[in-house]
């Protein structure tokens, strides 16, 4: 199913469709702020593991970082956080940062195997913060990749629907979608770290 959601106004009748199929079980693709993304609700097991499924990975051996609607998520999933770490991800979010922490006790069994961090969004697209915000839980993120060599990620909603489609339950043609994934911030240690540089411009 391919459903037309505009981010200058989100319709909040298709909002509630999608979280439908998310507190379902549902993986959905959706629109970021960088490239389009792969997800469900984090709390739903056998979705997580239809994903890891899609990416071709394991769950506990994977990257996958949670979507979040503000910055209140943080303390939820995270470790207390020093202050100057904490003005650094208010000061780029919501943008096309992703921020490694530590994770706590909340964030499921499943995610956490022999790793004790976590990734967190907050990316700034209003479709995708819609529906986290009326879902109650993060969102699951992980990158639509493309098969070719060349073009890394693909850009078309309509092309995403003819390659993916069978294998989730809903993408949202959001628009068209970028090409360049979001800057990766290390903030495990006292010193944040950028450990890859895509988007979003921060000087730490």
């Amino acid at each position: 199913m391919l459903v037309k959601i505009y981010e200058e106004n989100p319709n909040e009748r298709e909002i509630l469709k999608v979280v439908e199929i998310l507190r379902g079980g549902g993986v959905i693709i959706y629109p970021t702020d960088t490239i389009y993304g792969v997800g469900c609700d984090i709390t739903q097991a056998k979705a997580v593991e239809r994903v890891a499924r899609i990416k071709n990975v394991e769950v506990e051996k994977s990257n996958f970082s949670f979507i979040c609607s503000d910055l209140g998520h943080l303390s939820t999933y995270a470790k207390p956080l020093p202050n100057h770490i904490f003005k650094l991800i208010k000061r780029c979010l919501p943008g096309p940062f992703t921020f490694i922490l530590d994770a706590n006790n909340n964030v499921p069994k499943y995610f956490k195997g022999k790793k004790k961090t976590i990734g967190i969004r907050v990316p700034d697209n209003s479709i995708i913060l819609e529906i986290v915000k009326e879902l109650g839980n993060p969102i699951l993120s992980a990158s639509v990749k493309d098969d070719d060599e060349i073009i890394e990620y693909t850009t078309d909603p309509e092309l995403i629907h003819e390659k993916f489609g069978d294998l989730v339950d809903l993408v949202i043609d959001g628009g068209y979608g970028g090409n360049i994934p979001s800057t990766v911030v290390d903030c495990t240690d006292d010193y944040p770290e950028i450990t890859r540089q895509g988007k979003g411009q921060v000087e730490i």
